[in-house]
């Protein structure tokens, strides 16, 4: 039998000021510390969110990048929501979260339509029109040869 303590680690965690000691497995130390740092960039992309009034923001954004904004806000909660869930041992697929997060992601797509057509170029048909009639060869007709060389000659 192999010694219990060398497969797994100690942690002191913080929780809400108070100190626990947890045992957990070595193998998923790395897993534990890059969370541990997507938490840290997620409060600190908070507090940048939280130090401006989202009445200023969004006086500064036109319609469409406010609606991004409200979809992107909506959607990052409900995603913390649904691990919160998977962290308290509920299914989050059986949640009617998962329904939420489905309809925010379909006014993504929409949103997203609308920025896409509004990036697309405008066609001007008649520019186009002229470009391709200057841009293909037309024989002259015959007579036009023939008046062009007679006022050719009388110089």
């Amino acid at each position: 039998l192999s010694d219990p303590t060398a497969s797994a680690s100690r942690v002191l965690v913080l929780m809400a000021g108070e100190e626990i000691n947890e045992d957990y497995p070595v193998e998923i130390h790395e897993y534990l510390s890059t969370f541990e740092n997507s938490i840290g960039a997620v409060d600190e992309m908070l507090k940048t969110m939280m130090s401006v009034s989202r009445n200023e923001l969004l006086q500064k954004l036109d319609p469409l990048e406010q609606a991004k904004v409200d979809l992107v806000s909506a959607y990052t909660l409900n995603s913390m929501f649904w691990v919160y869930l998977a962290t308290q041992g509920v299914n989050p697929k059986e949640h009617p979260v998962k329904q939420e997060l489905e309809r925010i992601r379909v006014y993504m797509n929409r949103v997203k339509e609308i920025t896409d057509k509004k990036k697309a170029g405008k066609l001007d048909k008649g520019a186009a029109a002229r470009f391709v009639k200057n841009a293909l060869w037309e024989p002259k007709p015959k007579n036009a040869l023939k008046v062009a060389n007679k006022g050719k000659s009388k110089n």
